[in-house]
């Protein structure tokens, strides 16, 4: 397992320690701005926290962005929660968390990432992402509701 890191290019930096992590500022965007979890409660944030690696971006002392992967670290990897701050893009800040990404030691190797977007397929593709060569072979349990309790599929 790796140690904790910290990238600084002017004023802005990432970090993988999870103490500097703005959970309110986590929860407030994912919750209230983002189009894939909206109304997601601060305890799961707070859980997925936990149970992920995660990147900050900061400006000075203030969380701009943020960035994280549902990891083995070794086999296996789910990019998630990825975002810039309105305030803050433009900058290349989503490229330049995303090499981080991609250059973390505990993600070299892996035989498999993942992830979902609506809109940032340039971006991604940058780094080596591609549609799903054989997505007959991918399954998925989909509960859209999981934020307001269970209703199973009809």
């Amino acid at each position: 397992m790796s140690e904790h890191y910290e990238v600084k290019k002017e004023n802005y930096f990432i970090s993988t320690d999870n103490s500097k992590l703005n959970v309110d500022m986590i929860h407030n965007f994912l919750s209230e701005e983002s189009y894939w979890a909206k109304g997601i409660p601060r305890a799961v944030v707070e859980k997925s926290i936990i149970n992920s690696l995660c990147f900050g971006v900061y400006c000075n002392d203030e969380q701009v962005g943020f960035a994280r992967l549902v990891t083995d670290k070794a086999t296996f990897a789910y990019l998630s929660d990825v975002y810039v701050l309105p305030e803050h893009r433009g900058k290349g800040l989503a490229r330049r968390l995303m090499e981080e990404i991609m250059q973390h030691v505990d993600l070299q190797g892996l035989r498999r990432m993942l992830l979902t977007t609506r809109d940032a397929h340039a971006l991604y593709a940058e780094f080596g992402f591609r549609p799903l060569a054989t997505p007959e072979r991918m399954m998925e349990v989909h509960n859209p509701h999981a934020y307001g309790g269970f209703k199973p599929a009809p």
